[in-house]
């Protein structure tokens, strides 16, 4: 798989660089043009997504517009928004006939109400019930995430009339490699796989080798939940139900994939305090702004930190090696509690975490913590002894060293559980919580000790 991705990062950066010697060349607008669309919707996509915001603007422009609705499915939703949004309600229409209906439906919904409605108004009446239909579920629901173009048969039928049904068609949606069945009223009732169709005898019914233990999916299932599901069970398309059991659309594989690629892209990102959308390329004035909200939460934690070293500053006077030795129980307290949140954070994230086996893992980290603690306090105050030749400073490392990988511990476990509960996202608020809770108890065990040993 690596070797696939590092050539298509290699061809969007040839490509890149062709652009760049035609334009200070001062090479013809056309051969630029020529270059650009002569690639395919996924090369460009990526040439437009690997481009700062001006580049972005221009290679929109030589794009033919025939191409525009293949290259907004490739694109990254805040980039694709930013494009549709320059255009009028007759264009967005146009545009969004010719996407998948769950495409459709992520662009508008990122529109403002007023465009959002002209455009809906431009459309055919059957792609704006369907996309209307979609709009009508949250974004993060099996319902905003399906796709309504689903083909469905009937029990009753035998292989022969369903094939024939098929060739009706002019093509098979994109990932279909089973059919639904349904009864008279639309109800869901299984499913038939493609491949049974093909080599089966066409003269028997589907109901004799219908599938009926496979599940639908919820309208309103959240969307992580049905990644799951298609991690588990290796589906391709899975048929989506509402409330009453009838069938209402479908996911497949791709729209799964964009899912989780989001769900990592936030785990990752909210470790540093900034959103899944963040644009690499995002202007000054966007970028800045996040990041100081975090910045300045951040500041306020290391100054609750720095009271709580202020409460031992006679210690300190008295004891100057305390000051350098203070960052290092602190760091070890920090990197040990951000291995545990790490862990705990994408359990939760991947739903194997609960009331059932929590205890268990905070177990199993604080047993860590203990065996980690006892290792490096050994070897820290080994080296603070041979250090400051100060036996008493030695063990007040160690200890402190083993009470604050405890703290770390029992904090990077509970402490997701808890933001939770509190409504809080434990991948956004979780680093800053924990190295706080390690920051506080490291300078308080280190610093409390020391008051003790040297009073």
């Amino acid at each position: 798989m690596q070797p696939a991705v590092d050539e298509e990062f290699d061809k969007t950066q040839a490509n890149l660089s062709k652009l760049s010697e035609i334009q200070e060349s001062h090479g013809e607008l056309r051969s630029a043009k020529r270059m650009l669309n002569g690639l395919t919707p996924v090369e460009i996509a990526n040439l437009i997504n690997s481009s700062p915001p001006k580049a972005r603007i221009y290679l929109w422009g030589l794009i033919d517009k025939e191409s525009h609705a293949d290259i907004l499915q490739e694109l990254p939703e805040d980039i694709a928004v930013q494009f549709v949004e320059n255009m009028d309600s007759q264009q967005v229409a146009e545009l969004t006939e010719s996407l998948d209906v769950d495409d459709a439906a992520d662009i508008l919904q990122h529109l403002p109400d007023q465009v959002m409605q002209e455009a809906l108004s431009a459309m055919s009446a059957q792609n704006r019930a369907r996309v209307e239909t979609v709009l009508s579920y949250e974004e993060d629901t099996a319902g905003g995430l399906m796709d309504t173009d689903v083909i469905t048969i009937r029990p009753r039928f035998t292989l022969d009339v369903v094939l024939r049904y098929l060739r009706r068609h002019e093509e098979i949606p994109p990932s279909t490699d089973q059919l639904v069945v349904v009864n008279g009223e639309n109800v869901y009732l299984g499913t038939l796989s493609m491949s049974k169709l093909l080599t089966s005898d066409p003269s028997i019914s589907v109901r004799e080798i219908m599938r009926t233990d496979v599940e639908a999916i919820p309208v309103d299932m959240d969307d992580g939940k049905v990644a799951q599901l298609f991690e588990q069970n290796d589906w391709i398309l899975a048929p989506v139900i509402d409330e009453e059991g009838k069938v209402v659309g479908r996911i497949t594989i791709d729209d799964v994939v964009d899912v989780i690629i989001e769900d990592a892209d936030h785990s990752l990102m909210s470790m540093s305090g900034l959103g899944e959308d963040e644009d690499t390329f995002a202007p000054l004035l966007k970028t800045a702004p996040r990041r100081a909200i975090w910045l300045g939460i951040n500041l306020i934690t290391a100054i609750v930190a720095s009271a709580v070293i202020n409460l031992f500053q006679d210690t300190i006077d008295k004891v100057v090696a305390l000051a350098i030795l203070m960052p290092i129980v602190a760091s070890m307290g920090g990197v040990a509690g951000s291995q545990t949140l790490t862990v705990v954070v994408r359990g939760m994230a991947l739903g194997k975490i609960g009331s059932s086996n929590r205890n268990w893992l905070l177990l199993r980290e604080i047993s860590s913590g203990i065996m980690n603690g006892l290792l490096w306090a050994c070897a820290l105050g080994l080296l603070t002894a041979w250090w400051f030749n100060d036996i008493r400073i030695a063990i007040i490392i160690a200890v402190a060293t083993i009470i604050n990988l405890l703290a770390a511990a029992i904090g990077g476990t509970l402490l997701p559980s808890i933001l939770k509960r509190m409504g809080i996202d434990p991948a956004l608020a979780g680093g800053v919580a924990l190295t706080t809770l390690t920051d506080v108890v490291g300078f308080m065990a280190f610093l409390g000790l020391a008051t003790i040993f040297y009073a």
